[in-house]
């Protein structure tokens, strides 16, 4: 017999880890943390999976971004939680990338495999291409994380 999760549970799942917000209900509660912190976006030429770490970008200019843990930097309802504001990376300053793929991830640190959500990038087909003069960037709620 399989199981799933709950749409509530999921929701608050989501909402416990992108805003930092305590799940009740479960024994005393699943607390929300003292400082809550950020989670990191990073950009990959290819895509991290289940058991693999993935290729993440290395142009000069990148670096992952910060986005607090909160209702600023993450809106959560559904089950779904979307980027509150645009992110906007460094601009390619010297080399070239495709970035195919997105990771939300625990540390600010290119290169540690601590990607805790990945996804594919759908738009432009075949990722998108970055050399130099290039800032990626996605646009408030562009960045999608569905728990189901």
């Amino acid at each position: 017999m399989a199981g799933s999760k709950k749409d509530t549970f999921e929701n608050a799942l989501l909402l416990l880890l992108f805003n930092n917000t305590t799940i009740a209900g479960i024994g005393s509660g699943l607390p929300a943390a003292v400082t809550a912190g950020s989670l990191y976006v990073a950009l990959y030429t290819v895509a991290p999976g289940e058991g693999t770490a993935g290729t993440e970008c290395n142009y000069v200019g990148y670096a992952r971004l910060a986005v607090a843990r909160s209702g600023a930097g993450w809106q959560v309802a559904a089950s779904n939680a979307s980027n509150a504001a645009a992110l906007t990376f460094g601009a390619c300053t010297s080399g070239t990338n495709t970035a195919v793929a997105f990771g939300i991830c625990k540390a600010g640190t290119p290169g540690v495999d601590d990607a805790i959500y990945y996804g594919d990038i759908t738009t432009p087909v075949g990722g998108l291409a970055i050399s130099v003069g290039i800032t990626p960037e996605f646009a408030q709620y562009d960045l999608d994380i569905n728990e189901d």
